[in-house]
């Protein structure tokens, strides 16, 4: 009986790993992967290259005044179409306490030493004409006569100036701040209350309005150093929107950086192209942009996907493989090949394989079947 047990258990263990083997070999089997080709094809590949940047008026007028106070008000918005000469905004004269004291001292001094002068004027010009003094000494007293009345005259004006903004009595021509070029108000960065400064030597002053003509558009971007030495002036350029879906926009490149900027580690150079823009579309200032440039580009060459090129691990020279029979029989050799331009997708072929060469799939994977072992498991 002991012996029966025994054989049956040593049959149990037996057939119990039998089935495991089977399983495991199952499990782990894998088809063979049957490798496809392809043949080269002619085509014409443009190596390019992008430039990103962004889409600005080529020329953008700041608008300053030139004289100091409050912004007292303001007549257009942000937005606003303007012409040459329309009001902006109007200033409030605000005046330096101590600059107009000193003004108006000036202006008692001056009519002081011209009543002083008058009086000696006038009992010199009685004498001249009885004839007891000679006509130099009326001549010098005449003259000091008329320096005195002029510096009033001036005293007076800096003071107008400075308590009105205007020599004239009236500060419209330099408080109303005016549109020197038409356009379109791109940014007023002040508000009504806020004091501006002047434009002088010693100060650029404060901005009052920002001014462009957004019809006249230029697209400013940088590119690497690896390629700037392809780039030529008067090449085209196409500039495409992020703001403007499913349109690209002609430019022509006019300007090339002769410096570079160096920015994360990489030598930038920047670049402008004048943007040709239809009349149906709005271009806002600022718009991000990319140009596409074209670097270089062939026509009607042998070239194969870049994906079947693969790489000597020690030269890092490509090559291909071919094809040396059926494709049913899956038999293939190396071919070195020499490869030109690449557009990313496609590479050119220099040499090493011919139009009737069949190019071998190399990494061709086998799709993963979901759910086929859990089936063979159930049955």
């Amino acid at each position: 009986m002991n012996k029966i047990v025994k054989y049956v258990l040593i049959g149990v263990l037996v057939l119990g790993a039998l089935w495991a083997a089977a399983f495991f070999i199952k499990s782990n089997s894998k088809s063979a992967i049957s490798y496809e080709v392809k043949a080269p094809i002619t085509t014409d590949i443009e190596k390019k290259t992008v430039a990103t940047g962004k889409v600005i008026p080529e020329d953008e007028v700041e608008i300053k005044p030139q004289i100091s106070g409050i912004i007292d008000e303001i007549f257009l918005k942000e937005g606003a179409k303007v012409n040459a000469g329309d009001l902006i905004a109007k200033i409030k004269v605000v005046p330096n306490e101590q600059s107009l004291n000193q003004a108006k001292g000036r202006v008692r001094n001056a009519e002081i030493a011209l009543n002083n002068v008058k009086s000696e004027y006038d009992r010199n010009k009685t004498l001249f004409e009885k004839g007891v003094i000679s006509s130099q000494d009326y001549d010098t007293q005449k003259l000091r006569y008329d320096q005195a009345v002029l510096e009033l005259e001036n005293a007076r004006s800096d003071y107008q100036i400075i308590r009105v903004g205007s020599a004239g009595g009236s500060s419209l021509a330099n408080t109303n701040i005016r549109a020197t070029v038409s356009g379109t108000v791109l940014e007023i960065p002040v508000k009504k209350g806020d004091q501006v400064i002047q434009s002088n030597n010693f100060n650029e002053g404060t901005t009052i309005a920002t001014i462009a003509d957004l019809s006249v558009m230029i697209f400013e971007g940088k590119v690497d150093e690896g390629e700037v030495g392809k780039l030529e002036l008067g090449m085209p350029l196409e500039i495409s929107l992020g703001a403007i879906n499913d349109k690209t926009f002609d430019a022509k490149l006019r300007f090339i950086a002769p410096k570079g900027l160096e920015e994360s580690g990489a030598v930038q150079f920047k670049i402008e192209g004048d943007v040709t823009i239809e009349d149906e579309f709005l271009i806002r200032a600022g718009y991000s942009a990319n140009a596409s440039l074209v670097l270089e580009r062939k026509e009607n060459v042998l070239a194969i996907p870049e994906a079947l090129l693969q790489f000597d691990k020690k030269t890092d020279k490509p090559y291909v493989e071919i094809a040396t029979g059926p494709v049913e029989e899956q038999k293939f050799e190396r071919r070195d090949v020499e490869i030109g331009i690449s557009d990313g997708v496609n590479v050119e072929i220099l040499s090493g394989i011919t139009e009737n060469d069949k190019v071998k799939v190399w990494n061709k994977t086998e799709p993963i079947k979901i759910g086929t072992e859990d089936e063979e498991e159930a049955e």
